[in-house]
């Protein structure tokens, strides 16, 4: 009796684990599926494809100033105090600004990038989703916002999220920055210290 009672649950977790692994390997095939999908959403030109490995590598600028910046700083430890944090920051920020000195508007966003993204408004979106894109973005009260290189977004004013549906169709970030509207503007902001690294007029349609 012992051993048919044995054989059984050994034939029970057999067929268990045979269950889950095919589980697994579907629901890992969905993820990538979706992911492909998102990410296949815009088919690119040769142009296009060339125009985002610029904005790509003119990202990748920035990290390398900021990684530079980051490293002569005394680093915070887990018992640091909200004033040290926000000398910290204060730092941070003007070392990266002294190290951008003169950086222009159009450094990362160039005019064919603010052409790309507008393009991408109106023609890959159905009339109505475009209309709630645009809502979202130009309702947001960021009224006041700085349109300057090197200068703290305000941490008083709102941050307009992107919306979803637009920013899987945009080059993807590292985490470092992140897209932000500001009315019809697009900056580029620094997650960690809120500084407005670019930013290019009107590229909401």
């Amino acid at each position: 009796m012992r051993n048919k009672y044995h054989l059984k649950k050994r034939v029970f977790f057999i067929v268990w684990a045979m269950a889950l692994s095919i589980f697994s390997a579907a629901y890992t095939g969905a993820q990538t599926g979706a992911q492909t999908t998102a990410t296949s959403e815009v088919k690119l030109t040769p142009q296009e494809k060339q125009l985002i490995a610029n904005f790509d590598r003119r990202v990748k600028d920035y990290l390398k100033q900021r990684d530079r910046v980051k490293k002569k700083l005394t680093p915070l430890s887990k018992d640091s105090t909200p004033a040290q944090i926000e000398a910290y920051q204060q730092g941070f920020v003007a070392a990266l600004r002294g190290m951008r000195a003169g950086t222009k508007p159009g450094y990362i966003f160039s005019p064919a990038f603010t052409q790309y993204v507008r393009t991408i408004i109106e023609t890959e979106f159905p009339p109505r989703d475009k209309k709630d894109v645009k809502k979202t973005i130009l309702e947001a009260e960021t009224k006041g916002v700085p349109l300057k290189v090197n200068y703290p977004y305000p941490e008083t004013k709102e941050l307009t999220e992107m919306p979803a549906t637009l920013l899987l169709k945009l080059p993807q970030l590292p985490k470092e920055v992140k897209y932000r509207f500001v009315g019809r503007h697009l900056l580029l902001v620094d997650s960690d210290n809120s500084l407005i690294v670019d930013y290019t007029l009107n590229a909401l349609p």
